[in-house]
């Protein structure tokens, strides 16, 4: 991802708060805009979850490797450890940032998990865990970043959801809910903010190239009964979830979506789902 050679910044003199941000989508939805002239705000738990267990969680030193990457290309940056789930923790480091950096412009509420089960096999606390994160905690981020956007005069909110917020997938009902969820929260505050001048969208991917699918608990979604399953095993499920002879996408990929919606390019784009998915979508 090479930094823009041009004199027009997209997001010169922006704020942009981004959660999950240690590693995977998140460092790069916080290094593209940057490249496109934002200070950043990054969020991130980093700290073990207990359902999660078929990858490791983010660490404070992958948050700081965010930090160091975004410095480099001479933007501000003000990190903060906070867990989504916890509004009161997210508020706060959400404050801290927008009294250092001076506003805020842009929200790309991120953070997600991934565990893998039947519906009828995953248990009551993964269920409560995967909506608390991933449906909720971007509930609260949206409550947190709008008395900021308002004093802005408005602005963007982006919530990451998943192409399993457009269709199902077999394994993850808990996952879909939640992705499903994102796109009913975004469409109701389009409609609420719009007078504001915030705008909401939401993006899904298909698969992307992070921790959250190159581990065994996705591999065995695309290598089905095998009790032992690799990627090099899982690769023609992966192809085939999508219409373009692809496995995945890169998160720059992504990033890129979340940079035009986030930017004044996009100034009258809200209440959209865009699938950045390869055609997954329309399998």
């Amino acid at each position: 991802m090479s930094a823009p050679t041009g004199t027009h910044r997209r997001m010169e003199g922006k704020v942009a708060l981004v959660t999950g941000a240690a590693r995977g989508q998140g460092r790069a939805h916080a290094v593209r805009l940057a490249q496109e002239g934002a200070d950043v705000i990054a969020v991130d738990a980093c700290a073990p979850i207990d359902t999660v267990d078929k990858y490791p969680l983010p660490t404070r030193e992958d948050l700081d490797e965010t930090v160091a990457e975004v410095e480099r290309l001479d933007r501000r940056i003000v990190a903060r450890v906070a867990d989504v789930r916890s509004p009161d923790a997210l508020a706060a480091a959400l404050d801290e940032g927008v009294t250092q950096l001076g506003g805020l412009d842009a929200v790309v509420a991120n953070a997600g998990i991934a565990t893998y089960g039947a519906a009828t096999d995953i248990t009551e606390d993964m269920w409560r865990t995967m909506l608390d994160v991933n449906l909720t905690g971007v509930w609260h981020t949206a409550v947190a970043a709008v008395p900021h956007l308002r004093a802005r005069g408005g602005g963007s909110m982006v919530f990451t959801s998943s192409i399993g917020g457009l269709k199902g997938i077999m394994g993850v009902a808990h996952y879909v809910s939640a992705k499903h969820g994102l796109v009913g929260l975004m469409r109701t505050m389009a409609n609420e903010l719009g007078g504001d001048r915030i705008r909401v969208n939401t993006v899904h991917p298909t698969n992307v190239d992070t921790h959250m699918i190159q581990n065994p608990g996705t591999w065995g979604m695309f290598a089905p009964g095998d009790p032992e399953p690799t990627q090099e095993k899982a690769m023609d499920g992966f192809r085939s979830l999508n219409a373009m002879p692809v496995p995945w996408v890169d998160p720059v990929d992504i990033a890129n979506a979340v940079l035009f919606l986030s930017s004044d390019e996009a100034r009258y784009v809200t209440g959209v789902a865009l699938p950045v998915d390869a055609g997954a979508a329309v399998r």
